[in-house]
């Protein structure tokens, strides 16, 4: 059902919220150390960015979501999520993860190490941390294990190069499973975030985006950006973006056991080919929720200037400048 911002209004009645359309702008490939993409295989632009929806947040609807964006997934695919700190509250529940990865040939959860101390900052206790949270059921690759490769930032705003997990470049395919929540530093985690900083190896590329003093604001998103452009052009049409708004804490993932109880209801699933479009959809489904219950998480989107994320983005033509909403249901 295509959605025109009237009738997606009615819908947003049915689903406890308003208004899903918005502005915004695609990824191409340019890799490291292994040749660049052939001009033909870059996604190419487009007036109207397709974001389709689900109000059903489970593996039925995952999988729905996903068959509408993977037409270019092929070969081995690395499945990027958040797995979290030990006995995070707000993680992706395993069983639906553990359905979607199935459906998937080939495919693995990939993550990195963190640059922060603690149970995930070396790959041993990385590996303790996810058997503790159930990650279990399919390989997972930590991406910086045997260290790390610089990917070209092509016009970049900060950053020529990011380094990444090496293994990164073992996969021909990506699907960001973003776990959507509030940040301590971006103001909000989406794809963006999660693709950015979480491919990013622990010791070298993280630290690479943080700055060595963990500086915070516009100059922070905007490496930030920096890092997941690098990302997109690597893997050009073969990346696709899922944001699953559930758990909606104003925490990330990282925040472990002390994460903030949820301040909304679940709201859905988001799926696209185009990382500005998903976000700022996902964005835009928090403020235009119909009561304040949205206020915290606005606050601390605001607090951190996140929506720079979004305008930084558009500004490197990380993707279209306006989406439409298809809802699965």
């Amino acid at each position: 059902m295509n959605l025109t911002r009237r009738n997606f209004v009615k819908l947003a009645g049915i689903a406890g919220l308003v208004g899903l359309t918005g502005h915004l702008t695609g990824c191409g490939k340019n890799s490291a150390g292994i040749g660049s993409i052939a001009a033909a295989d870059k996604l190419p632009p487009a007036d109207t960015a397709k974001v389709y929806f689900s109000k059903k947040i489970d593996a039925e609807h995952l999988i729905a979501l996903y068959k509408k964006i993977n037409s270019e997934i092929s070969g081995k695919v690395a499945i990027k999520l958040h797995t979290g700190e030990p006995n995070g509250p707000n993680i992706l529940p395993r069983d639906m993860v553990k359905a979607f990865q199935a459906q998937i040939p080939d495919s693995a959860i990939v993550e990195t190490n963190t640059l922060y101390g603690g149970a995930r900052s070396t790959t041993e206790r990385h590996r303790r941390t996810l058997k503790a949270n159930g990650w279990t059921f399919c390989p997972v690759d930590i991406l910086d294990e045997e260290g790390d490769v610089d990917f070209p930032v092509k016009n970049g705003f900060h950053l020529s190069e990011v380094a990444m997990g090496s293994h990164l470049t073992n996969y021909n395919s990506l699907i960001a499973l973003t776990h959507f929540k509030g940040h301590a530093m971006g103001g909000f985690g989406g794809s963006l975030k999660n693709i950015a900083i979480g491919c990013a190896s622990g010791k070298v590329g993280k630290e690479q985006i943080h700055g060595h003093n963990w500086e915070t604001g516009k100059l922070f998103l905007e490496r930030m950006v920096d890092s997941g452009k690098a990302v997109c052009d690597h893997f050009g049409r073969k990346i696709v973006f899922i944001n699953v708004l559930a758990r909606l804490s104003v925490d990330c993932d990282c925040a472990g056991a002390g994460a903030a109880a949820p301040v909304l209801p679940d709201l859905g699933i988001l799926a696209s080919t185009d990382i500005l479009a998903v976000d700022k959809a996902s964005v835009d489904m928090i403020y235009n929720f119909p009561d304040d219950r949205k206020n915290d998480l606005i606050t601390r989107i605001e607090s951190r200037s996140g929506r720079h994320q979004l305008a930084a983005m558009e500004e490197l033509k990380m993707g279209t400048s306006k989406y439409e909403i298809i809802s699965v249901d």
